[in-house]
């Protein structure tokens, strides 16, 4: 009598277990996404405050207009690190010709020579794009200077940029 109800109790065990397991499954099938962080519009000011200078703080590079979180690369850009010059601003011109003056370390990219604008490339597509998350964009790259749309941003052509999602 006791082997006849182990094998219905070890039934209703192996059910229960198959039903919870179901039940994960499905719970597990019908979970959202996770959600990349958005990315942000930064004012010179804004960016300026990511610039490695306080401990704790991320630690943010502009590219071409696209702001890129260095802080895995602290060694770096960090506080006293040999690059900490190219953080907080748009370090464009700076990246294309290697140079930590500055006087390069701006956005402006007019006068660059064709090898530099390709260094400029490569490093962005090698280094940045390859290596650190996309944060956000600078104003500079989105808006014109007097703070209207601008003509030549297209949206579907940035990395990780969503006007649903970002704006």
């Amino acid at each position: 009598m006791a082997d006849g109800f182990r094998l219905p109790f070890a039934v209703v065990v192996l059910v229960l277990l198959g039903s919870q397991e179901t039940r994960t499954e499905q719970e597990l099938r019908f979970q959202p996404v996770p959600r990349q962080r958005p990315v942000r519009l930064f004012t010179e000011l804004e960016l300026a405050r990511y610039d490695g200078q306080e401990e704790g703080q991320p630690i943010y590079i502009a590219v071409k207009g696209v702001v890129f979180d260095v802080t895995s690369g602290k060694e770096f850009y960090g506080k006293g690190a040999p690059y900490n010059v190219l953080v907080g601003k748009d370090s464009t011109r700076g990246i294309a010709k290697m140079s930590l003056d500055p006087v390069d370390l701006t956005h402006d990219t007019m006068g660059l020579t064709t090898e530099e604008l390709q260094s400029l490339d490569e490093t962005f597509n090698n280094v940045y794009k390859a290596k650190y998350p996309i944060v956000g964009y600078t104003a500079q790259r989105i808006l014109s200077e007097d703070g209207s749309p601008n003509p030549n941003f297209k949206p579907e052509d940035q990395p990780h940029f969503s006007i649903k999602d970002e704006f």
